[in-house]
């Protein structure tokens, strides 16, 4: 339904979609436990939706706005194809990779989705000036290809995972829960492109300081 909205230049729609399907892919786990239906082909399920939900359908959104800014340069747009390119090899590597069971290597396909499903509220609703920003040629051709890397880098992000509720285990994950709370009640559309941002700099510093632990 997202790709249709997006390729019907229902760019809001189209980010609506996979908010819906981020809600549905954080509840999956506890729906699969509470019915003891967990399988190895449920496993599987799981990530060839998110292929299309995190990686297909936001690299739709971006190809859509990459040709209306692109105008005689409509070639540029194929990089979108990137996003889903690099989100389903993400994805293949966490399924494969013992290290991710607390934490994330790799910015999560739902987060990079949610990134880039926030630009065209941002782009209507022009609070603070910042649409230019999105609209920018650089931009537009940089961010697909940073996209690529970051999700299957070897950076470390903390995952929003909680096993218990101690301040000294959840500290950074309490932090960045604050801090964007605080950035969506302030920038609403933008909040939620900030927050992501957020995520990745809250998860930086939690690795510095465990390092010099």
């Amino acid at each position: 339904m997202s790709i249709i909205a997006a390729l019907d230049n229902r760019l809001t729609d189209a980010s609506i979609f996979i908010a819906f399907a981020a809600v549905l892919d954080f509840f999956d786990g506890f729906a699969a436990r509470a019915l003891n239906a967990h399988s190895e082909i449920g496993k599987q399920l799981d990530s060839l939706a998110d292929v299309v939900s995190f990686g297909v359908a936001p690299g739709m959104i971006f190809y859509m706005l990459e040709k209306e800014y692109f105008i005689g340069f409509e070639f540029f747009a194929f990089l979108a194809f990137l996003i889903p390119v690099f989100s389903a090899l993400r994805l293949a590597k966490f399924n494969i990779d013992t290290r991710q069971s607390d934490s994330f290597i790799g910015l999560p396909t739902p987060a990079n989705a949610i990134f880039i499903s926030a630009i065209p509220f941002v782009m209507i609703h022009d609070s603070f000036g910042t649409a230019f920003l999105f609209q920018n040629q650089y931009f537009l051709i940089f961010f697909p290809i940073f996209s690529a890397v970051i999700l299957i880098s070897e950076l470390p992000l903390i995952a929003l995972k909680f096993k218990n509720f101690n301040w000294g285990v959840n500290k950074s994950r309490y932090i960045f829960l604050a801090l964007s709370l605080v950035s969506i009640i302030s920038f609403q559309y933008l909040g939620i492109i900030i927050s992501i941002l957020l995520y990745i700099i809250v998860s930086i510093i939690n690795n510095l300081q465990h390092k010099k632990v």
